[in-house]
């Protein structure tokens, strides 16, 4: 069982995942502030690989990234920062990029890397199921979830496919569009979780959009983990003690899914 897969064995336990640009707004603070995530109730950390065409992401994780990239992050730091990490928590650590970067970097050379530093997954929302054979066979050699991306738009056909192929969970995008905290979540969410419950038994997470707790309380209710990456940033950018508020608000979110 891979560290993914052991939190959601958990019995009733709803998966509480957020998500952290690597270097923003410094590489001291990422290692600040993980620990400090996960102590406060995270169950898992994403670390955003910054990237200059970020084609998922709204303004706030692109505004982070490039912030991150001005001062010089590059994958190799962000692997870097993995390694020190892991020996300062034990929960889940998934780098979320986009392909360019691991093609640059060599995927090969990239999955060994990611399972020596002691990464657990990856997030590719430009890599599509069906070019995504080859990364996912060097995946499986090292031991590494690679996640798919489930949108709203998702035909049956590849809903089925992407079903098939993730591995750790799912990731459903609750809304159309980019990342980004919003007011309110979609009246069809239900039916979207539903529609995907009935292709697979795998756990089913869901990001984009979600920014308050309760919001996080009604994605728990109907699904198995819920995704903040946004609205953390906000938190880090507007603060002037950034690891408490951030951790602060975690421990809200964690309240809220507990009491779902």
């Amino acid at each position: 069982m891979t560290r993914i897969e052991s939190i959601f064995a958990r019995p009733g336990h709803k998966a509480l995942i957020a998500y952290l640009t690597v270097g923003y707004p410094s590489i001291e603070a990422t290692l600040e502030l993980v620990p400090a995530l996960v102590n406060s109730g995270c169950d898992m950390v994403e670390l955003g690989i910054p990237f200059s065409d970020p084609l998922a992401d709204g303004t706030t994780i692109q505004r982070a990234s490039h912030r991150a990239l001005q001062q010089g992050i590059t994958p190799k730091s962000c692997l870097d920062v993995g390694h020190q990490l892991r020996q300062r928590v034990d929960a889940p650590l998934i780098f979320m990029t986009y392909y360019n970067p691991v093609l640059r970097y060599g995927p090969s050379s990239f999955c060994h890397a990611c399972a020596d530093v002691g990464v657990d997954g990856l997030i590719i929302p430009d890599l599509t199921p069906e070019e995504g054979s080859e990364l996912e066979r060097l995946t499986r050699r090292h031991r590494l979830d690679l996640i798919y991306l489930v949108a709203p738009t998702t035909t049956d056909e590849r809903l089925s496919l992407i079903a098939a192929k993730s591995r750790g969970f799912i990731y459903l995008v609750s809304v159309r569009g980019v990342t980004g905290a919003r007011e309110g979540l979609p009246a069809e969410l239900e039916s979207l979780i539903a529609k995907l419950r009935r292709k697979t038994s795998k756990p089913i997470c869901v990001g984009f959009g979600i920014s308050t707790p309760e919001q996080a309380r009604r994605v728990a209710k109907l699904a198995d983990g819920v995704i903040l990456g946004s609205r953390i940033l906000e938190i880090v950018e507007e603060s002037a003690h950034p690891t408490q508020a951030a951790a602060s608000f975690i421990r809200q979110l964690r309240d809220a899914i507990d009491e779902s």
